[in-house]
C-alpha cells in the first residue's frame, strides 16, 4: 500500500494504491463517500491493484478549493494518472464515480481501457419532481452529517446505519474502518457545497455516455436504499441499454452493491472480466 498526494488545481489529491498482481484499476467513489469505499473489494479481490482518490471535498482532499463538477473530477482523475506514471487504465466507478468516470472516458479516451459502473454512470431521469433548487434537501441527511460533532465513532456508524446504509453490518470492521476515515478530531471531511453540486450534475448536467466505445460492464441494485425500495434504474432503462455486460445485484440496495462481501465479490468478478478482455 502507498499513499501519493497529486498537486491538482486548488490543492493536493490523495490516492491510496494498494497493490496487487493485476495491472491498476482505478477506482471512482461517490458523491458523500471516500476511498475507503473500496475496502471491501479488496478484501474480496486482494490480487487486484486499486488505485483510489479521496476525490476534492472528501477525506484527505477535503481541502482542495475550488469548483466540484464532474469535468473537474474527471480533469483531477488525468492528473493523478499522469502523476502516478501511469499511461491507459481500467476504471471502476460506484454511484456517483461512475459519472465520474463516463466524464473521464469521454474526456480522456486514450486514458481509459474499459469500465465498470456499479448503480451508476449510465444516463438517469431525475427523481420525480426534483429540480435543481430541490438538491440540497434531498441530500439534506448527507449534508447534516457535516454539520455535527462526532465524538463517539459507535454513534456515528449508528447514523450512517440508520439513515442511508440500512442494509450493513453495523459491526463490520470494514465499515468502522471506512467511518474512521470519514473524521477528523469529531468532524466530518465531506464538503456540503461539492455534495451538492456533483449531485446536481448528475441528474442535470449533460452525459457523455453515447460517446463511449471502449467496453463497459454495468452492474446495478435491485434496490435504492433498504429493502424493497423502488431501485435507481428501473426495468426499463435496463432494456434499452446495449453494453459490454449487465449484472442485476439481487437482494442488495445501493450502497450494498460494493459496502457487503455479496457485491463486492460480485464487482470483483466483473473487474476481472475486464481485466481479461472478456
Amino acid at each position: 500500500m502507498t499513499i501519493d498526494r497529486v498537486p491538482v488545481s486548488g490543492g493536493d489529491v490523495v490516492v491510496e494504491t494498494l497493490t496487487g498482481t493485476s495491472e491498476p484499476v482505478l477506482v471512482v467513489h461517490g458523491v458523500s463517500s471516500q476511498r475507503m469505499l473500496w475496502s471491501w473489494l479488496h478484501a474480496e479481490s486482494p490480487h487486484l491493484t486499486l488505485v483510489a482518490p479521496d476525490l476534492r471535498g472528501r477525506g484527505d482532499s477535503v481541502d482542495v478549493t475550488g469548483p466540484s463538477s464532474l469535468a473537474q473530477h474527471a480533469d483531477d482523475l488525468d492528473t493523478v494518472v499522469d502523476g502516478l506514471g501511469l499511461d491507459a487504465v481500467h476504471v471502476c466507478g460506484m454511484s456517483m464515480g461512475g459519472f465520474v468516470a463516463v466524464e473521464f472516458a469521454a474526456r480522456y479516451p486514450s486514458r481509459v481501457k474499459s469500465l465498470v459502473l456499479v448503480d451508476g454512470g449510465v444516463p438517469v431521469a431525475p427523481p420525480a419532481g426534483l429540480t435543481r433548487d430541490d438538491v440540497a434537501a434531498v441530500f439534506a441527511d448527507k449534508i447534516a452529517r457535516t454539520e455535527q460533532q462526532w465524538n463517539d465513532i459507535e454513534d456515528y456508524i449508528e447514523f450512517l446505519v440508520s439513515t442511508s446504509l440500512p442494509l450493513l453490518d453495523g459491526s463490520d470492521p470494514l465499515l468502522r474502518k471506512y467511518a474512521e476515515h470519514d473524521l477528523a478530531d469529531g468532524s466530518i471531511r465531506l464538503s456540503s457545497a461539492a455534495v451538492v453540486a456533483d449531485a446536481t450534475d448528475v441528474f442535470f448536467g449533460p452525459s457523455r455516455f453515447r460517446e463511449l466505445t471502449m467496453p463497459i460492464r454495468f452492474l446495478h441494485a435491485q434496490w435504492s436504499v433498504g429493502s424493497n425500495s423502488a431501485p435507481m434504474y428501473s426495468t426499463e432503462d435496463i432494456e434499452a441499454l446495449d453494453l459490454t455486460s449487465i449484472t442485476p445485484m439481487m437482494g442488495l440496495d445501493h450502497a450494498g452493491t460494493i459496502m457487503t462481501s455479496v457485491g463486492a465479490a460480485a464487482v470483483g468478478a466483473t473487474v476481472d472480466h475486464a481485466l481479461r478482455g472478456e
